[in-house]
């Protein structure tokens, strides 16, 4: 293996991709401190809210692309704010045109503003019409099986349930949901919201969630580049503790872990 093999890519709408941790751009001070967390994250995919970051739609302001260029990082944009199918639509085909028809969006359409969760009902409307139009959508959704299954079955890339509400930091609250959700997908499963610290990332992953994505962890950290390099380690982590199998959980072990044979006083 080289060292720039992978084998074990991220694989979403016919893009491989190493790095199995996607970054937000928001909450940080300055666009300087931006770029140098997501490149302490190692990540490749970084979200963008079109509503509230300027990638070109105001020409007399900084814009995001001048710390995260897109000809090194591959951007999601996203509807954050959105809390109606036509708004969250209405925000991709803009997106769409500021970035030279990129299709590779994240669709969200929120139920409330105070605790961000997700409107199912239009969530999939939006979904149904994006993909018709040629997109490659990857969703934030709730932690429900159906509605994931659902969301997958209409033709989204990825399906980002949630661990817990948007920006509570309070990590996978229903595990059980989301390891139905990952035993029943065909397409990547990436955790999306309430991470808090490395250990809810490398958690996910154990459960064997293709991705996680996350901002406020990150940006809202005492040192925000450390907390970024932080969750690269935790989501590598996480993803290779799944692949080699964990030891069973056992109550009690009449088995020791090393060997007996040879021992003073034994044959």
């Amino acid at each position: 293996m080289t060292p720039h093999e992978n084998l074990d890519p991220l694989l979403i709408g016919g893009q491989a991709f190493a790095s199995r941790l996607l970054v937000g751009t928001g909450k940080y001070k300055d666009f300087a401190e931006t770029r140098a967390a997501v490149e302490a994250s190692g990540s490749q995919i970084i979200t963008v809210a079109i509503r509230r970051t300027n990638i070109g739609q105001n020409p007399n302001e900084p814009s995001l692309l001048d710390a995260i260029p897109p000809s090194k990082y591959t951007l999601l944009p996203n509807t954050a704010g959105c809390y109606t199918a036509d708004d969250a639509v209405r925000t991709l085909r803009l997106a769409r045109e500021l970035l030279d028809g990129h299709t590779l969006v994240k669709l969200e359409v929120l139920g409330d503003p105070k605790t961000l969760y997700p409107n199912v009902v239009e969530t999939i409307a939006a979904a149904k019409t994006l993909v018709k139009d040629g997109f490659k959508v990857m969703v934030y959704t709730s932690d429900d099986p159906i509605i994931a299954k659902q969301l997958e079955e209409i033709g989204c890339v990825a399906v980002m349930p949630l661990a817990s509400l948007i920006g509570s930091g309070m990590g996978i609250l229903n595990p059980w949901n989301l390891q139905i959700i990952i035993e029943n997908a065909k397409v990547p499963v990436v955790v999306d919201a309430g991470v808090g610290t490395a250990s809810d990332a490398a958690i996910a992953m154990e459960l064997g969630c293709d991705a996680v994505l996350m901002n406020t962890a990150i940006a809202t950290a005492g040192d925000p580049v450390l907390m970024a390099s932080a969750m690269k380690k935790a989501v590598e982590a996480g993803r290779e503790a799944w692949r080699a199998g964990r030891m069973p959980k056992k109550l009690y072990s009449a088995s020791p872990s090393s060997p007996t044979t040879g021992m003073i006083g034994k044959a």
